[in-house]
């Protein structure tokens, strides 16, 4: 067996990191861990309330994402970007895949701004960026990318409770978003 088949047969280190204060995001994080398992990667869920840094280090892919307050990320995840700043310093994260996603109860609530937030936090590290490629395929809670989001993940949840919220449209958007970031990492 060559050098490169090993590097080749190696998983993929996976890493969502969110906070959820209601479950909602949790659960859009679980998905895209769903996917990025599916694809053979190695992956962990990490809540913002127990950073565990040195899984991030050892991370190919760090995905980041919170619900959308008032347009904008929530004082947690704010904190855990504040509190790479030793790895920001090092260039730690220079080169990992990242992406971000983000769960609100308005259609739109200026997710993007949220969106947008983690990306310049990803970009600040020196980690390449990657969006959500899926066309749209409509508008019903079944469908994929039903809010049309490009820069990242998008999702909503209304006021049920977090067992009926997001809809399953939403999930499997998450679902395809982590096999799609594996897949990505695994072709460069």
């Amino acid at each position: 067996m060559s050098v490169t088949d090993l590097v080749s047969s190696a998983p993929v280190h996976v890493c969502v990191v969110y906070h959820s204060p209601y479950g909602h995001t949790a659960k859009v994080a679980q998905y895209i861990a769903q996917g990025a398992e599916q694809a053979g990667a190695d992956v962990h869920l990490i809540s913002v309330a127990a950073v565990q840094w040195e899984l991030l280090d050892q991370a190919d892919i760090i995905i980041i994402g919170c619900p959308t307050y008032m347009g904008s990320l929530t004082s947690a995840l704010k904190q855990f970007m504040e509190d790479s700043s030793k790895r920001w310093l090092a260039r730690a994260w220079l080169g990992k895949l990242a992406a971000g996603f983000t769960n609100g109860g308005g259609l739109s609530g200026d997710k993007l701004a949220v969106l947008q937030q983690i990306n310049l936090f990803a970009m600040q590290h020196g980690m390449l960026w990657a969006g959500l490629p899926f066309m749209p395929t409509g508008r019903s809670q079944q469908d994929i990318n039903r809010m049309s989001s490009f820069l990242g993940l998008m999702t909503q949840s209304d006021n049920a409770g977090v067992e009926v919220t997001p809809p399953e449209g939403d999930l499997e958007t998450a679902r395809k978003f982590g096999k799609y970031l594996v897949e990505l990492k695994a072709d460069y």
